[in-house]
């Protein structure tokens, strides 16, 4: 009957086999992998505000740049600026419009969404034309 019935086994700790998950079982490795799990975090989370920091601050100049052109519509009868640099000329803007990243705003009028409008629109960080990182 004692073979039927399976008893505890008791193992001393220097006996017992020693697998992968036992590394993690130990302090300082845990506290080690907790350290270089915050700064993971850290950093990730600091990449992403710094990005979405950048997009809120070029959104703030296309929005400048829109109070521009509507106020270069309001006194030429509805008419387009032919490009950015005449709304500096005008006095309009006190400098030519960049997006966060350095790159010139692009000023489309008409407009591809209202024919009868314009859009000012930015190519992004990585400065290309139509880009599906762009900002509008």
């Amino acid at each position: 009957m004692a073979g039927n019935r399976s008893e505890p086994m008791v193992f001393f700790p220097w006996e017992r086999r020693r697998g992968f998950r036992s590394i993690f079982m130990r302090s300082r490795a845990r506290q080690a992998i907790a350290v270089v799990g915050g700064v993971v975090a850290f950093t990730m989370l600091a990449r992403l505000e710094h990005q979405s920091s950048a997009v809120r601050a070029t959104r703030a100049e296309i929005s400048d740049t829109i109070a521009a052109v509507d106020a270069w519509r309001a006194d030429h009868e509805t008419g387009c600026p032919g490009s950015a640099t005449d709304l500096v000329a005008a006095g309009y803007l006190a400098e030519l419009p960049r997006d966060a990243w350095g790159h010139p705003l692009r000023l489309a009028c008409p407009g591809r969404r209202d024919p009868a409008g314009f859009d000012v629109s930015s190519d992004g960080p990585d400065g290309e034309p139509g880009g599906l990182d762009r900002v509008e």
